[in-house]
């Protein structure tokens, strides 16, 4: 089983307030990821997604999504927690596969998530989303590193064990995939969805 940890509990603060809650295209900036891995997940019978967040407007779209929420006050002290309340609400196997996506990449399509979540297999320890020479988030764990990614500290995130030498690299269709966002000014910005949904 693939498990998505949709992380949304961060403190926006190059932002100046909370981003995820901010209009984009007429939605919050969170629903248009939560929207397409519900979709992806709809159609799909090997994986769960699960929202992280200490936003009760969050934590309530992700129940309207048919996702699981999971309350983590403490995210803000930085991503570590977030991560780590994700992974305390999952019953892992051995087999299990834990994917990490960040609720500010509003451009992610359905069709990079299916490759990422295809890319686990036996042997496969983790695997990240890259447009051509840039690699980026999100990203996919094997259970076997969840120790690793548990004793994580402050806002320090997987990035160091994405470094390893056998990481699987999973191509975006686009860079705008890979793009994120952190300030008013590219909210602003930042080019219309015009896609349409699981393109």
């Amino acid at each position: 089983m693939k498990h998505i940890l949709y992380l949304a509990g961060g403190s926006s603060r190059r932002f100046g307030a909370n981003k995820l809650l901010h209009p984009l295209d007429g939605r919050p900036l969170y629903r248009h990821g939560l929207e397409m891995l519900a979709r992806l997940v709809r159609a799909r019978d090997d994986c769960t997604l699960t929202v992280v967040s200490r936003y009760d407007a969050v934590l309530a779209g992700a129940r309207a999504c048919g996702a699981n929420a999971v309350y983590s006050p403490q995210s803000e002290k930085g991503k570590s927690y977030t991560i780590r309340a994700g992974l305390d609400a999952l019953q892992l196997q051995a087999d299990d596969y834990i994917v990490f996506m960040a609720a500010d990449q509003p451009y992610l399509t359905e069709k990079t998530m299916a490759r990422l979540l295809d890319a686990a297999a036996p042997g496969v320890h983790c695997a990240r989303v890259c447009f051509g020479a840039r690699p980026g988030s999100p990203a996919l764990f094997s259970a076997s590193l969840a120790p690793a990614l548990r004793a994580l500290r402050g806002d320090e995130g997987g990035r160091a064990l994405l470094m390893r030498p056998d990481c699987v690299l999973i191509p975006a269709d686009a860079a705008r995939e890979l793009r994120d966002i952190d300030t008013p000014e590219q909210a602003h910005n930042a080019p219309r969805r015009t896609q349409k949904p699981g393109k």
